[in-house]
């Protein structure tokens, strides 16, 4: 495991109080840098999807559901910071945690991480696939999907966290120009998103408003954050508030993604009265409204902003996911917490990346089964509501030290995010079962 505690020239020297973890005996301060584990799951869980929803939203409502992006934003940074803690506080992964709380915990996660893993792995491989062959299509997608999983495979398959984390960078750094540049180049009306952030939900967009604040920017990835705290080095007590800071903008940069993704839906295509096609095709289709409007320059410029944000997630999952995959096989298997099998490069965490890699390629030659649709539709919708009620009994158990637990406001939170995924999670439910009763 590769500690960074390296200073540099963005850094932020960060100080904690008398009695905040201490220094355990060390003179050496922690320190946050810009590019860390937060930024790293923000960027993981936002795929072209995600970008594609958000935009669909702001081509069908304008700036009218501004406000639930930015509730989302909130959202995430609560959840992930709960991770986060926990694994600081308890010196324990969020594996274990579950663990603790029962075998149907153990049950849940054991099934959900191997049938999403073969379903998202055949998900991601086809979205830069999409994106690589917008760019080059003399390649089938397909070909460029099984290409972009064994390019993911080599990059993260020696577990070594600092290349991993560099890859990142450039990915979001890439992202950052697309997206925003394509945002300010739309010249956003600021009045109008100034009123979007009056929480107001438009006739019969309730479940596109909780899915906007909901949905975008990962489910399984968030819980990842302990891992990558871990493979950074950031992994006692006294790296609470580099931790929070972190995530914090993390999320805040995430959210500046998303917002510019409503805009573009809004000023490009809802002034307009213009459509883009559902599912990550619309990011085609997009580019070549951008041409079109702004120049010819646009459409490969932006088709390499959809690259980046679809092959970070490929990359952020082999690695982060894999590392959680490791840690429950190993805790199950009760192996020491040194045993090399548990570990980033272990055997387990590249069990998980073949897993991801190799058997959903089937997928890309033939429709999904819709048995494994229906499975991993129902486990889907269930993981946020899972991971915050999860979290709201851990962060309030005797395992957490007192002064690390939730405050009142952040129980609040967790309960509402809860409720509010439960419903969201049981209409989802319905429509992944849908097929079996000729829905």
């Amino acid at each position: 495991m590769e500690k960074d505690n390296e200073v540099t020239s963005q850094g932020l020297t960060e100080d904690p109080p008398a009695g905040d973890g201490g220094y355990e005996g060390s003179l050496e301060k922690p320190r946050w840098k810009i590019v860390g584990p937060g930024l790293i799951v923000a960027a993981t869980g936002i795929g072209a999807g995600d970008l594609v929803a958000t935009m669909v939203a702001g081509s069908t409502y304008g700036y009218a559901l501004l406000w639930a992006v930015i509730l989302g934003v909130v959202i995430k940074i609560v959840l992930v910071e709960g991770a986060g803690r926990w694994s600081l506080a308890t010196g324990r992964t969020i594996f274990d945690g579950w663990k603790s709380l029962g075998l149907w915990a153990v049950i849940y996660f054991g099934i959900y991480v191997v049938v999403w893993g073969f379903s998202f792995g055949a998900a991601a491989m086809s979205g830069t696939g999409l994106a690589l062959n917008g760019l080059f299509p003399g390649i089938d997608v397909r070909y460029w999907a099984m290409i972009a999983g064994v390019a993911g495979l080599l990059l993260v398959w020696f577990g070594k966290y600092k290349p991993f984390e560099n890859v990142m960078a450039v990915l979001i750094g890439v992202m950052f120009v697309t997206v925003v540049g394509s945002a300010l180049l739309t010249t956003p009306n600021l009045g109008q998103i100034v009123a979007g952030l009056v929480p107001i939900i438009p006739d019969g967009a309730v479940l596109n408003t909780l899915g906007l604040a909901g949905g975008v920017g990962g489910t399984i990835t968030l819980a990842a954050y302990g891992y990558w705290l871990a493979e950074k080095g950031w992994d006692t007590p006294r790296w609470m508030r580099v931790m929070r800071i972190d995530n914090a903008w993390a999320y805040a940069m995430s959210g500046i993604f998303v917002v510019s993704m409503l805009v573009v839906g809004a000023e490009l295509l809802y002034s307009a009265g213009m459509a883009v096609a559902d599912g990550e095709e619309g990011l085609i289709d997009l580019a070549d409204v951008l041409s079109e409007r702004y120049g010819a320059f646009m459409a490969p410029l932006f088709l390499v902003g959809f690259f980046a944000a679809t092959f970070s997630s490929v990359l952020g999952v082999w690695h982060g996911v894999s590392l959680m995959f490791a840690d429950f096989v190993a805790t199950m298997r009760n192996l020491p917490s040194d045993d090399r099998r548990r570990g980033a490069g272990g055997t387990y965490y590249r069990a998980y990346i073949l897993w991801l890699t190799f058997p959903p390629m089937a997928l890309l030659f033939l429709d999904k089964p819709i048995l494994l649709v229906v499975i991993y539709g129902a486990l889907g919708s269930l993981f946020m509501p899972f991971l915050a009620l999860t979290l709201l009994i851990l962060m309030n158990s005797k395992a957490v030290p007192l002064r690390w637990r939730n405050r009142w406001w952040v129980n609040v939170i967790l309960a509402l995010v809860a409720a509010m995924f439960l419903f969201l999670g049981g209409n989802e439910l319905v429509k992944a079962v849908a097929p079996l009763f000729g829905g």
